[in-house]
């Protein structure tokens, strides 16, 4: 293998491969990147197992081949180079980068030891435009459960409704879910990805306008020109989340949303080790107010400028499982709908409802 090309484009490839490769002491080889040369071009491959990812580059070609380098190591080292233009050659196992300052060398494993990037059969395909795609997966992820304990709550939801995409996560504390305008039809089958693969998949996609999209029962492959991904598929139902959203709020708040994230931001100062904050919320009074408490440090209570309706309410959340709602709310305005001390809080942008979050009360 020899070709030449620009050394900003390998390292920006090369620094999403090496994301994706695996840190498996028993297979080392998951830890490679391969760059393998063909058809004129620069195909570069990586893989955990759950997660595999093939890059196209043009470049000068003088000679096919391939050769399996250390992802990080390769990483490192272009993400410190100072060319513009270098060379990459390989003889007898070792990988040589000359540039116009140098020359190093890489050592490399069996190429043969590289596993197969599946590929997905195109006989089901659907094309979605990437940025509504990332949309609907950033609004959500965070509120996956981290554990593997229950594999569908560790992953991101998503399924058609009357043309549009929803993307739905919960670990059972609190739910997100994101709804994008698409014009997949009814057809497309519902699916779980594992939430550790949404970061990869963000990150490949964010330099792409339209993806086409490829499911069979265990697989899920995003493409187009210049790149094709690959990621596992949860096999699990996930929770019928409708039957927990309530219908009837008996109080409702309408805030700034600035005002909120500052407040809480307040709150969370004088928190105990369980991140409580309680909300007071006197629509009588025409008074909203988050307090917290901790023994050691102190206490807060701080009042935000709201509207109110509804029946006076006292109820007690997990700090952080209502200060993640915010990054996934883009207008100026949130509501707050509580339907009782033992029910979920609902929160919405005003100018936006394409995003819901549902956060569960502390019992304490």
């Amino acid at each position: 293998m020899k070709i030449e090309c620009v050394k900003e484009s390998l390292q920006k490839i090369v620094s999403k491969a090496d994301k994706i490769t695996g840190r498996n002491l028993n297979l080392p080889i998951l830890s490679t990147i391969l760059l393998s040369v063909k058809n004129k071009q620069l195909c570069i491959k990586a893989t955990n197992l759950d997660l595999g990812v093939e890059f196209f580059i043009p470049v000068k070609v003088f000679e096919d081949g391939e050769i399996a380098v250390p992802g990080a190591l390769l990483n490192n080292y272009l993400s410190n180079l100072y060319s513009k233009n270098i060379t990459l050659e390989s003889k007898n196992g070792v990988l040589t980068i000359a540039s116009l300052n140098g020359k190093t060398t890489i050592k490399s494993l069996p190429t043969s030891d590289f596993p197969i990037i599946p590929k997905i059969p195109k006989s089901v395909l659907f094309s979605i435009n990437s940025d509504n795609f990332i949309s609907g997966l950033k609004s959500v992820w965070y509120a996956a459960s981290p554990s593997s304990i229950k594999p569908e709550l560790s992953s991101v939801y998503i399924y058609p409704s009357q043309g549009r995409l929803l993307f739905v996560a919960t670990d059972s504390f609190r739910l997100a879910e994101k709804q994008i305008s698409s014009k997949v039809k009814d057809d497309f089958p519902p699916l779980l990805i594992p939430f550790k693969n949404i970061p990869e998949i963000i990150r490949c996609l964010e330099d792409s306008t339209t993806v086409d999209i490829a499911i069979t029962k265990n697989q899920i492959s995003f493409s187009d020109e210049n790149f094709y991904l690959t990621s596992r598929v949860i096999d699990g139902i996930f929770p019928d989340y409708r039957q927990i959203i309530p219908k009837n709020p008996s109080t409702e708040a309408i805030l700034l949303k600035e005002d909120i994230v500052n407040t809480l931001h307040l709150a969370n100062i004088f928190t105990d080790k369980f991140s409580q904050i309680s909300f007071s919320v006197r629509p009588k009074n025409k008074t909203f107010e988050i307090k917290s408490q901790n023994t050691d440090t102190g206490a807060s209570v701080e009042r935000v400028e709201s509207a109110l309706s509804g029946e006076d309410l006292e109820i007690s959340f997990n700090y952080r499982y209502i200060a993640d709602a915010f990054q996934s709310i883009h207008s100026d305005s949130v509501s707050f709908s509580f339907s009782g001390t033992q029910k979920a809080l609902i929160i919405k942008g005003i100018s936006d409802p394409s995003f819901m979050y549902l956060a569960m009360p502390m019992n304490r």
